[in-house]
């Protein structure tokens, strides 16, 4: 299996921003200008972008649209998209403008039949983000916990054409304490859909050792805050990936 590392790029408030475990509050601001730090990425040797409209996650619909246009414009690789995209209308909308891959967290667990329809007319472009906080899938910009475990809902979608899940451990996310391979691991094991890393990435030793599982199911990872800060050099994190 293609192991792929995806730089990410949050938008608050129209910039690039990286949260701690998910709070808005605790949002630290790295770039004004999206587009901008699309192209460095790219300029780096990065082939795709995790791109998250957060000001859209909790709305719940499109706040950063602009923003998120002028980097899809400017990045010549694939761009994946999620935040706030409930509806087939609004997904259907984003990949006529060029979007590769949807992410859709909060409408699987509301509306799996919006999965379901979307995978089927659009094959391998929907991924599905299992957000997990102590085990159980969390909503609304991470802002609501349900009491669904995260093999439950990932299971729901099998055989449904779903591209990949997005599996993020919310404790984690923006702290740079280390991926939680073993629960990464434990859902790639469980399902037949590939799986994607993201939350708590620190250095290149978590990229090599989810890099090792590639033949388990773990498709690729996503990298943010450790980019952002200089802990983690793209060039080398993409060798090591």
């Amino acid at each position: 299996m293609t192991f792929t590392l995806y730089p990410a790029i949050d938008l608050h408030a129209g910039k690039c921003v990286r949260l701690s475990e998910g709070e808005l509050d605790t949002a630290t601001f790295y770039n004004d200008d999206p587009a901008a730090q699309a192209e460095a990425f790219a300029a780096a040797g990065a082939t795709a972008l995790h791109v998250v409209d957060l000001d859209g996650a909790f709305a719940g619909g499109s706040v950063n649209g602009a923003a998120v246009e002028r980097i899809v414009a400017a990045f010549p690789g694939r761009v994946q998209l999620g935040g706030g995209i409930r509806s087939r209308a609004t997904l259907d909308a984003w990949i006529a403008r060029g979007v590769a891959r949807i992410v859709l967290g909060t409408a699987a667990l509301a509306d799996p039949n919006l999965v379901v329809q979307s995978a089927k007319a659009h094959p391998g472009r929907i991924v599905v983000a299992v957000d997990a906080r102590g085990g159980m899938v969390t909503t609304r910009g991470w802002a609501e916990t349900s009491r669904v475990p995260v093999a439950e809902l990932a299971k729901r979608f099998e055989g449904a054409g779903v591209a990949a899940l997005l599996y993020t451990d919310v404790g984690r996310d923006g702290m740079m304490t280390g991926v939680n391979l073993e629960a990464t691991l434990a859902l790639a094991q469980a399902v037949r859909i590939p799986v994607l890393a993201s939350g708590g990435v620190a250095g290149l030793d978590d990229i090599v050792s989810l890099r090792a599982h590639a033949g388990d199911g773990i498709e690729g990872v996503i990298v943010g805050r450790a980019l952002y800060d200089g802990r983690l050099d793209l060039a080398q994190a993409l060798a090591a990936a």
